[in-house]
């Protein structure tokens, strides 16, 4: 392979996506090399492109739910081989000794290093990654509809395994996007009782198709009041303020309203309520290796895919724009043409 990689970057925050070329340096010994076949668009890398998060580093190559073949592998990679279908999500290493990774938390550890935090991610021709990242990807699934499941899948999976969801659990799962038709998916596979909450009646027979066995306009207070009481586990995928209390007030006792949405302002709860029910209220990041080579194991058994819409990479502002109108369903997938 080159050690030129072909990708387009933005070169300050707003800016458009240009042509981009730059080196990887040399390969480490624990290092893959993924040459991109496919590359989701999550909202995440354009709050990195527009620097929302105040950590961007310009130019910036975004791209985190990659999906291609191994290129190269350093001399100390582990279960890969050159010619192996793989993915790379959010994160592209961690460091592999803290207590949180060797528990087998490494989504969890504080040095993690991110695919496009200061580095340059998968909008190109090839990307770089520790081997404990790259995970192989099951027969049954298909590449170009795989990437997503990278990021956003594995956001929605993770809780699922961490907090134990039953398939007798009734859970619910706010918003019906980029990640909320995921979980929807997952959830019905699951075998749980599964209640979509959306704030669009449009949205019902979307809901529906996708595994949900009820749905509920979270608008509608008269509804929301009749939930009172009954639910293990509540998603929120949405990263907007939401009415908390009426949430936790439909928790079952121990339940829990749990968030994997970025929240931009502080969630302001009660305590009396959480105390008298033991329920609670938390978040997570993505998920460790393993939980993730689990959720791609689950996909491919269950046959479930993102519902995706495919840009070739030279159109990727076309592709950021459709983003940012908010009409994609409901995950964006751009394949590489930059060859």
């Amino acid at each position: 392979m080159s050690t030129t990689i072909k990708a387009y970057a933005a070169t300050s925050a707003k800016s458009p996506l240009t042509p981009f070329e730059y080196s990887p340096g040399p390969l480490g010994d624990e290092q893959v090399d993924v040459a991109v076949s496919y590359c989701g668009v999550c909202h995440s890398d354009l709050s990195m492109l527009d620097n929302e998060w105040g950590m961007s580093v310009y130019p910036l190559v975004g791209g985190h739910e990659v999906v291609g073949k191994v290129v190269a592998i350093g001399d100390q990679v582990k279960n890969l081989k050159v010619g192996q279908v793989v993915g790379v999500g959010w994160y592209s290493g961690s460091c592999m000794s803290c207590r949180q990774c060797m528990g087998g938390d490494h989504n969890l550890c504080v040095n993690a290093e991110g695919t496009i935090v200061h580095r340059h991610g998968g909008f190109g021709t090839q990307v770089r990654a520790h081997w404990a990242w790259t995970t192989p990807l099951p027969e049954g699934l298909d590449p170009a509809k795989a990437g997503p499941l990278f990021c956003g899948g594995i956001t929605v999976f993770n809780p699922i395994v961490q907090f134990g969801v039953k398939p007798t659990d009734r859970v619910g799962v706010v918003g019906i996007g980029g990640l909320g038709h995921m979980a929807l998916k997952f959830l019905h596979a699951w075998g749980c009782d599964v209640v979509a909450f959306t704030s669009s009646d449009s949205k019902r027979d979307e809901a529906l198709q996708l595994g949900a066995n009820s749905v509920v306009n979270s608008r509608n207070g008269a509804e929301m009041e009749k939930l009172a009481g009954s639910f293990n586990f509540i998603l929120s995928t949405v990263n907007v303020k939401l009415d908390w209390p009426a949430y936790i007030n439909a928790l079952a006792p121990k339940g829990r309203l749990h968030t994997v949405g970025a929240i931009a302002e502080p969630v302001s709860l009660a305590a009396f309520p959480l105390i008298v029910g033991q329920r609670s209220f938390s978040g997570s990041p993505l998920g460790s290796p393993v939980t993730t080579a689990m959720m791609l194991d689950f996909a491919a058994r269950h046959d479930i895919a993102p519902t995706t819409e495919l840009f070739p990479m030279s159109k990727i502002n076309d592709a950021f724009e459709h983003l940012k109108s908010g009409k994609a369903r409901y995950r964006i997938v751009l394949e590489n043409d930059l060859n």
